[in-house]
């Protein structure tokens, strides 16, 4: 299992990106949480097989039909104990 913190800037609060990324994490078994942050970035924890978590991080760069990502920040972070992916507020 490895871990990654993702800071996602561009056009990505809005646009239905944090709940396009809870389903992608879902379906590829990634657990973790999803939040917005006041700076206009969405900010990612994931917690998975390296695979999962990679292929994740993939996704992050595209994001949903209507995001413009400009930007991911990928770095390694210790695994935080979430069993499931959800939105943090």
């Amino acid at each position: 299992m490895i871990a990654r913190q993702l800071v996602v800037r561009g056009v990505v609060q809005g646009v239905g990106y944090r709940a396009a990324l809870v389903a992608e994490a879902r379906r590829l078994g990634v657990a973790g949480w999803v939040r917005n942050r006041p700076d206009g970035a969405v900010e990612a924890h994931v917690i998975g097989e390296a695979d999962a978590v990679e292929a994740l991080v993939g996704w992050a760069r595209l994001g949903p039909r209507l995001a413009a990502v400009s930007n991911v920040e990928v770095s390694e972070t210790k695994p935080d104990g979430s069993v499931a992916f959800t939105v943090e507020r």
